[in-house]
């Protein structure tokens, strides 16, 4: 926040005057402290605003960081190259000095030269530095001109970050009466009412659940998303891509949804915009009765999240008010902020930390961090007072769970929080996630269809962007099965055989896999007995060599495969 960056600016700025002072440089000595104190107060205040103003125009954490370093170096560069020579050059003209000092960097070097020339002169003298009394044209000119441009980019930044980011409020406002912003939110509930053609009875009735909720107003719903669109803007001449197809959905506490989908089918750009981490291209949702469009930084406060890979998109914002409040010298300090674990700090430190940013303190602090520690094994060994950077894979990923389960948060976004996880890991925190959901509710994206039939309530199958069908896992696979799958292995050359010997069983039997021999069959229920398929296996294994073979009930994985593939 702008409270936190003003504060650890001031420490910085004391301990750099108190420490120049100390060692007896009279640039610190001589001059007037108050005078010192007022100057570099509204400077970092300046450089605090640039940088969030700044912020607003960076989507890349890479590009915010080069762009500030030319910034400060530029500046620099400039000032004791261009500047000095323009001020000291008696036939400059005096007006266009003042338009180069409206460029904040060039403004902080004026007011360091009319510094130095004060102490340069008391210290010849044998006098004091600048004083009030004192307070020659030129530094009460640069001292306005910063605190004019101060406050405009006071108000400027704070209406920016009010209309980006998370917040997105619209362009005016702050003109809106609040009877005009009801509106607003029922004409989008008006619009969410347009049924979308082709969809599952099951996605049309929550969809209309959803609508009821907000019709009541209830705050019943952990999560409720209404019609959520994303669409990426083509980049190089190509269209644009339709990430999140109005995405309606209710979650009602102590629910673990499970969401499936192949690679790019948009579930980890819905956990994003849920995040806060991208805006929505339309639509809305609300989490605890809290409307992401507006109030992210409260949402902030009730929700964890374990992304699928352990980096921060969101913080970057603040990295150039680090780089311009601190310059340079202290960047290096801070860098490693863009990743949600840091390799330096241990398991328990990353969670007392993560801890405090939820409002824990003391004993309470204490045993939740100990209790986080135990439920992902990091407890036992010392591990969870190693590094993180000696931490393997599997470890930094169970250290990313508990971090976005401490402090109980009333909805938890995990991307894959399983990945990489060996089998006895991986089970251990699937009971931990089993007793974070009696607190709250969970959203999950897996690929592991085992992961999603143990934890999930209900499951969504996502394709392209849409929701394709909703229920769980036992619905699904009575609606999406009825039929038994024959797995049949034979040498290539073999596979026309099975083929027959399948369409004996069942004339309506139904390939849905094969590759290098190995085949896949759905058999209808209603046609097929099982003691008929031994018996055919039997006989055509004396016809030509099978391999291998199976007969199963239909699995959620082939719930999956189906519905994408039909999708």
């Amino acid at each position: 926040s702008y409270t936190y960056f003003l504060l650890i600016s001031i420490l910085y700025m004391l301990c750099f005057a108190i420490f120049g002072a100390a060692i007896g440089l009279d640039f610190f000595r001589l001059n007037d402290y108050s005078i010192q104190f007022v100057f570099f107060l509204i400077c970092v205040n300046l450089q605090i605003s640039i940088a969030i103003l700044a912020s607003a125009m960076f989507s890349d954490v890479k590009t915010a960081t080069v762009i500030a370093y030319i910034y400060v170096f530029g500046t620099g560069l400039l000032g004791i190259f261009l500047f000095q020579f323009f001020l000291e050059d008696s036939h400059y003209p005096r007006g266009w000095i003042i338009v180069m000092e409206l460029y904040p960097g060039f403004s902080l070097y004026r007011g360091l030269y009319e510094l130095s020339q004060a102490t340069f002169a008391g210290d010849y003298r044998g006098v004091d530095g600048m004083r009030w009394g004192n307070f020659d044209n030129g530094m009460k000119e640069v001292t306005f001109i910063m605190l004019v441009e101060w406050l405009l980019l006071l108000v400027s930044s704070y209406y920016i970050d009010q209309i980006t980011y998370s917040r997105k409020h619209p362009l005016f406002f702050f003109l809106q009466s609040s009877s005009k912003k009801k509106q607003h939110h029922s004409s989008e509930n008006q619009l969410s009412k347009v049924v979308v053609e082709m969809e599952k009875p099951d996605v049309c009735q929550e969809r209309e659940k959803v609508e009821q909720y907000l019709l009541e107003s209830t705050g019943n719903c952990a999560v409720l998303c209404n019609n959520l669109k994303k669409v990426y803007s083509g980049k190089d001449g190509n269209p644009q891509k339709l990430a999140v197809r109005g995405i309606s959905l209710a979650l009602p506490q102590g629910e673990c949804f499970g969401m499936l989908g192949p690679n790019g089918a948009g579930k980890t750009s819905f956990i994003n915009m849920m995040t806060g981490i991208i805006k929505p291209s339309s639509g809305t949702a609300f989490v605890q009765g809290l409307d992401i469009l507006t109030d992210m930084d409260r949402i902030y406060t009730t929700i964890g999240v374990c992304p699928q890979h352990e980096y921060h998109t969101i913080i970057y914002k603040y990295i150039i008010s680090l780089i311009l409040s601190f310059q340079a010298a202290l960047f290096l300090s801070f860098s490693h902020f863009y990743s949600l674990l840091w390799e330096t700090l241990s398991g328990r430190e990353h969670l007392l930390f993560y801890g405090r940013l939820k409002n824990l303190k003391g004993p309470v602090l204490k045993q939740a961090v100990e209790e986080s520690l135990r439920s992902v094994n990091l407890f036992h060994g010392g591990n969870g007072d190693k590094q993180v950077g000696k931490y393997s894979g599997g470890m930094k990923r169970r250290l990313s769970v508990a971090i976005s389960l401490i402090g109980s948060p009333k909805v938890v976004y995990m991307d894959e929080p399983s990945t990489g996880l060996d089998p006895a890991s991986r089970k251990s925190l699937w009971d931990v996630v089993k007793r974070a959901k009696r607190k709250g509710a969970i959203i999950l994206t897996t690929h592991s269809m085992e992961e999603a039939e143990v934890l999930c309530d209900r499951l969504g199958i996502f394709v392209d962007g849409s929701l394709q069908c909703i229920g769980n896992p036992k619905e699904l696979k009575g609606r999406y099965g009825g039929s038994y799958v024959l797995t049949v292995t034979t040498s290539e050359e073999h596979e026309q055989e099975v083929e027959q010997l399948v369409h004996n069983i069942s004339e309506n039997a139904k390939k849905i896999y094969r590759t290098a021999g190995t085949q896949k069959f759905e058999l209808p229920k209603q046609e097929t007995k099982i003691a008929k398929v031994f018996q055919a296996v039997e006989k055509a294994k004396m016809m030509f060599p099978v391999i291998a073979w199976g007969l199963a009930d239909t699995t959620l994985e082939d719930v999956f495969v189906k519905v994408a593939r039909a999708s």
